[in-house]
């Protein structure tokens, strides 16, 4: 009978920390072929195969006008141009995000945890969220991929 319990118990917390680990499913939800015809070669490697791009390869990344950047797959607005700054990492950073369309997850690609951005609305893979920005605003650098963007400047 403890034997029973015991696995009871067992499959009750591995199922809960299963669900834990799932994403949320996105709005926007193509398949890997529509997602390609859409997309570069660049964008889908980093967008839906959570790839990077190389450093200081992206034109946006000394971009300072004012503006909105938004995910170059769905167009949903992610960052505004007064949260971006220069941090010298060779990728666009911005120390805070447009957070009802931000999601967070963990990455463990590198054989540590990482905290992932995705786009909340397509669920795009942008970059990752260190502790190293700003410390007068959030402290934290959103390093995302310029390929991941769109700018959309202020009329």
């Amino acid at each position: 009978m403890k034997k029973i319990i015991f696995f009871f118990l067992l499959t009750v917390l591995f199922s809960f920390s299963a669900n834990a680990q799932n994403p949320k499913k996105p709005k926007v939800n193509k398949t890997n072929s529509e997602w390609k015809q859409l997309l570069t070669p660049q964008q889908y490697h980093v967008l839906r195969e959570a790839g990077t791009e190389r450093p200081n390869s992206s034109p946006l990344n000394k971009n300072y006008k004012e503006g909105v950047y938004v995910c170059a797959a769905c167009k949903t607005p992610l960052y505004k141009s007064d949260s971006k700054f220069d941090s010298g990492c060779g990728w666009p950073s911005f120390d805070s995000a447009i957070k009802e369309n931000i999601e967070f997850g963990v990455d463990y690609k590198l054989g540590y945890a990482r905290t992932e951005l995705r786009c909340k609305t397509c669920g795009s893979h942008l970059g990752h969220v260190f502790d190293d920005g700003p410390k007068e605003t959030t402290g934290k650098r959103h390093c995302v991929n310029g390929v991941a963007l769109e700018f959309i400047p202020k009329k």
